[in-house]
């Protein structure tokens, strides 16, 4: 078991009243315990918190006149990683997919499935189906994805990284997704933070359903699978964005940490044969 202490900074100039939906707080579940956390407002403001019922995301909603505003979050968690062999780990056909997975079959607004099937059927559509196939899809983007910060905006979808082969995690993320989608593979955007990614930042990769559960995957290879703090997941970021803001409003800094607090330092690393599922 790992335990992280970690946290984000954000503050804000508002140039109108502006309604702020923010989801920062980590995921509770089954592999993931929150041991203690704190959010604070500065100054104060009412806040309505909502966790949606299936992912368990945190939204915090925030009505703050013109001014400034300093959202400040701080967690420590324990994570327990479900480890499985992944020639074990099969893709499950669609007439016996969990009815809750089907909505991560579907293109949405950043991954457009419908759009590269060509792409995928050509590159992935021989391969052995199971976690291996969706391991041979991160290694693609990783070796035909340049990442490189700058390169990509807001706008920016799966088509254009593979058209234009350079992005950054979210871009990596969501063609990871796109590809698994045109192959049947349930898929979904997770949102996080990440012990020793550099420059510290919130981090992206994507989960897939495969066997009995979702599993973890980063075609970024920035960072180990134990190191990554889920936040949420959704169909693609447009769902699990950290802030959401309806109103004109200025960014002046954001800061983020995760510290490695575990009570044994273990040096363990994941094999080729091991997959991790942290949902």
């Amino acid at each position: 078991m790992k335990k992280f202490q970690l946290g984000c900074q954000l503050n804000y100039t508002i140039f109108q009243p502006t309604t702020f939906l923010f989801n920062v707080q980590v995921v509770n579940n089954n592999c993931q315990n929150i041991v203690q956390e704190q959010l604070q407002l500065n100054p104060f403001f009412a806040r309505d918190e909502y966790i949606s019922s299936s992912e368990k995301n945190r939204f915090i909603r925030v009505n703050a006149p013109i001014g400034k505003l300093e959202i400040s979050y701080q967690a420590t968690v324990e994570l327990s990683y479900y480890y499985g062999n992944y020639h074990q780990i099969y893709e499950v056909p669609l007439a016996e997919l969990p009815l809750e997975t089907l909505a991560y079959l579907y293109p949405s607004r950043y991954c457009q499935s419908d759009l590269l099937f060509g792409l995928a059927q050509s590159e992935f559509g021989n391969l052995n189906p199971g976690y291996s196939r969706v391991m041979m899809i991160c290694d693609w983007i990783y070796d035909k994805v340049k990442y490189l910060f700058g390169s990509t905006n807001s706008q920016t979808s799966a088509f254009d990284t593979a058209t234009e082969r350079a992005g950054v995690c979210r871009d990596f993320a969501h063609l990871g997704i796109a590809f698994c989608r045109t192959l049947n593979i349930p898929a979904r955007f997770v949102s996080a933070y990440a012990y020793n990614l550099n420059p510290p930042d919130f981090h992206a990769c994507f989960e897939a359903y495969l066997g009995d559960r979702w599993y973890l995957f980063d075609p970024t290879k920035l960072v180990p699978l134990e190191n990554i703090i889920k936040i949420s997941t959704g169909r693609d970021a447009a769902d699990v964005s950290f802030a959401t803001l309806f109103g004109t409003v200025e960014i002046n800094n954001q800061y983020l940490f995760v510290e490695d607090i575990s009570d044994v330092q273990e040096n363990k690393e994941v094999d080729e044969s091991e997959a991790i599922a942290i949902s």
